[in-house]
């Protein structure tokens, strides 16, 4: 089938890399004519794993472009570009309505297609887009016929291409029972995992074929948001337990762990630590209770979760004055840029948040992170941060080192000789428990005092 995608950003490029991966010809859209040139000479433009071999297998079924009039072939389009948060908690979807106007443009005459609608967007926007492309395309006296559904995607950063290759379930909303058959034809390869998988990402031997959900667009839409305010608020739940454990005494990984054996909870993001970052939840839980306060309804319980992780910061730095009391003239390191290992993505990263904050308060940051590059410089309450290339020359002379993204090259440091005396390391990912360290080393975890 050939398809096209408008955005080639997490969401639109893993998208178009799995289908062209599959059998299908990809029409792959971005404004952005450096990033197409990148795409095109097999550079992928953001970090994950599997994406720059993907690129080279893909070549012959994947055209990267700026332009649209390659999409007026395609049978089914998909909208794949960014909903950033506005100043309100909403969703902006300003890109996506300039891409619906845009694609009028080139739509041809009696001629049916299937837009799909994979942003992340607002309760109703799949109307809001039907609407706005009839519109657009009665004024050009078009009589094109388009159907318009919901195809939300459920990635994990650093494990994008894995999640599209073998994903929990593929829910579709529309309203227009060709569609579902459109939808089912196109994933078909995947839902029956009929291709052969790319040998640096093999099938799980314990993966089961994925089911089809299929239901209406508001409905669809309504999964997305549920989904990632569950797993933001259940981070947020073990973050504020674990806040307990300290003041009682009880550590909160072992809690973690035995509540997590409960099938009914699961142990997954479970995890203590300094809190959620990143381009889905904060965006999508803010998003979820303007939708909330539009309806006149009150979303508590993510109010919580939001204010529960904003609040992790301030334990971090709670922990800091308990061992100095004055931050002001601290050399504090913090190791980890980007929200989460294995991606370059810094979008509300709780350790760029902290280096801020430590900043306000009059310490020197020194930052580090193995992938991800910041140009401090650019953001503000940042001058007195520096990003170094390598982890000892972060830790040289620190007052305090702040464990903020749980990257391997962290947990395999020797950090018994790396760490001046009376360091004080914080784990804020609890990714060192099992480290053995010298007395010299006052260690912090989250939720577990200061145990060795």
């Amino acid at each position: 089938m050939q398809i096209g995608i408008i955005g080639t950003g997490y969401v639109g490029l893993t998208t178009s890399l799995a289908f062209a991966y599959i059998g299908h010809d990809v029409y792959a859209i971005d404004k952005d004519a450096r990033k197409v040139e990148k795409l095109r000479q097999g550079e992928p433009p953001i970090h994950e794993e599997g994406l720059r071999e993907l690129l080279q297998l893909t070549r012959n079924h994947l055209v990267p472009t700026t332009d649209y009039a390659g999409l007026a072939d395609c049978r089914v389009i998909f909208i794949a570009v960014g909903t950033p948060t506005t100043p309100s908690g909403e969703a902006d979807t300003s890109y996506l309505e300039q891409a619906v106007i845009e694609l009028a443009d080139v739509l041809k005459p009696d001629t049916t297609y299937y837009l799909v609608v994979k942003s992340t967007v607002p309760i109703g926007t799949n109307r809001k887009v039907l609407t706005l492309l009839k519109n657009e395309l009665k004024k050009q006296g078009k009589n094109t016929e388009v159907a318009v559904g919901s195809n939300p995607e459920f990635l994990r950063e650093g494990y994008a291409l894995y999640d599209t290759f073998y994903p929990d379930r593929v829910v579709v909303g529309a309203h227009n029972r060709e569609f579902f058959n459109v939808m089912r034809e196109l994933y078909d390869p995947i839902l029956e995992q009929t291709f052969e998988p790319p040998e640096f990402l093999p099938r799980p031997a314990s993966y089961h074929l994925p089911p089809l959900i299929t239901t209406e667009p508001t409905s669809a839409e309504m999964i997305k948001y549920a989904a990632n305010a569950f797993l933001a608020l259940k981070i947020s739940y073990i973050n504020e337990i674990a806040g307990l454990c300290e003041r009682v005494g009880a550590d909160v990984m072992e809690v973690s762990r035995g509540i997590g054996l409960d099938e009914r909870i699961g142990s997954r993001f479970l995890q203590a630590g300094i809190g959620w970052g990143g381009s889905c939840f904060p965006k999508d839980t803010l998003a979820l209770n303007a939708i909330a306060s539009e309806y006149q309804y009150d979303l508590d319980i993510v109010s919580a979760a939001i204010k529960v992780n904003d609040r992790q910061i301030q334990r971090i730095l709670e922990k800091i004055q308990s061992e100095f009391k004055v931050i002001r003239g601290l050399q504090i390191a913090v190791l980890g840029a980007a929200f989460k290992p294995n991606t370059d993505d810094t979008r509300d990263s709780p350790g760029i948040k902290l280096a801020r904050e430590l900043c306000r308060k009059g310490a020197y940051v020194r930052m580090h992170d193995p992938i991800a590059k910041v140009d401090f410089a650019k953001l503000e309450d940042c001058e007195n941060v520096q990003q170094l290339d390598t982890v000892p020359a972060t830790l040289d002379g620190a007052d305090v080192v702040v464990v903020a993204t749980e990257w391997r090259d962290y947990i395999n440091q020797d950090w018994n000789s790396l760490l001046k005396p009376s360091t004080i390391l914080i784990d804020g990912r609890n990714c060192l428990a099992k480290y053995s360290f010298e007395p010299h080393i006052k260690y912090h975890g989250i939720g577990r005092g200061n145990r060795r």
